[in-house]
């Protein structure tokens, strides 16, 4: 087994994770340290950061010192029992944000493991954290169609590690075991809770003061209908509708706005200045309020 380093996680509601949420979704805690990953090379256990290899002479926060000297290594036994697995985790060292609890601290916590190159559901790699005594991060939830609405309400519900009354942490993570977007790669979703409050309440339906302001609400309250909705639904199930069809319905009716209405809401709203990735946000939320059997 070699370094192999960990997937990028993709920002939620853009192109790189679009239908992250049609099917069975776990929500996990954000948790702010440093990335790191342990495996069996056949003869000891190795450690990586994000980038590259560890070793006594070049670590990182001193995750890989502490991996080597763990009570009973336990980290030992576990990769060497799983020798085709990578362990990927977060080392928790102080980085942006430092409200964690005292014991939280100088501790690596699992959060995915691939096997053979594949991702191992939650159950199953959970089931080897715990048998070997090692952290892990806990699930929040476990939602099948959720909406955007839905996951964005666990952002504020994300307190792991975060003493009482001090807040929340650092976003969540979303993950689908099931899904490829639409390049055939497999993507985890993000929403990191300074971005969130700060740019993305609005797109995620959750309301503010000031929520009817935006003109990319305006344009899909106008011209995204329940007939238009309903006139492309009935196009791509002319032969029965199945879930695997529901991203072809969310990117037709959002093509359709763009292509046919474009023109028209420019002039109506007087040439606006309009955020395409909030507007198909919009959209999409739309076409779930309209539609809510299909989800």
């Amino acid at each position: 087994m070699q370094f192999e380093k960990y997937q990028h996680l993709e920002k939620y509601g853009t192109v790189e994770t679009e239908g992250i949420n049609i099917g069975l979704c776990y929500v996990f805690p954000k948790i702010d340290g440093t990335n790191g990953s342990i495996w069996f090379d056949g003869e000891t256990v190795k450690a990586g950061s994000r980038n590259r290899e560890l070793s006594e002479e070049a670590d990182n926060a001193n995750f890989y010192k502490s991996i080597m000297t763990a009570e009973n290594n336990k980290y030992y036994f576990m990769v060497k029992d799983n020798p085709d697995c990578i362990f990927y985790g977060e080392w928790l060292v102080p980085h942006s944000l430092k409200t964690y609890q005292e014991n939280a601290w100088n501790k690596f916590y699992i959060f995915d493991v691939m096997r053979n190159g594949q991702y191992l559901p939650y159950e199953e790699y959970k089931e080897i954290c715990d048998k070997y005594g090692v952290d892990y991060i806990p699930a929040l939830a476990k939602i099948n169609n959720p909406t955007d609405s839905k996951i964005a309400e666990y952002v504020d519900k994300n307190d792991y590690l975060i003493p009482l009354g001090a807040g929340i942490g650092e976003g969540i993570v979303i993950k689908n075991y099931d899904y490829k977007n639409k390049f055939g790669r497999v993507k985890w979703a993000k929403i990191v809770t300074s971005e969130f409050k700060t740019k993305n309440r609005q797109a995620f339906g959750t309301p503010t003061d000031k929520e009817k302001e935006y003109v990319e609400r305006k344009i899909v309250d106008k011209y995204v209908t329940p007939a238009l909705i309903q006139k492309e639904y009935s196009k791509i199930a002319v032969d029965g509708f199945t879930s695997k069809q529901i991203p072809q319905l969310l990117n037709t009716v959002f093509y359709c706005l763009i292509k046919e209405e474009s023109w028209n809401f420019l002039k109506y709203f007087k040439f606006p200045v309009v955020d395409y990735s909030t507007l198909r946000h919009y959209c999409i939320a739309r076409i779930k309020e309209v539609m809510p059997q299909i989800f």
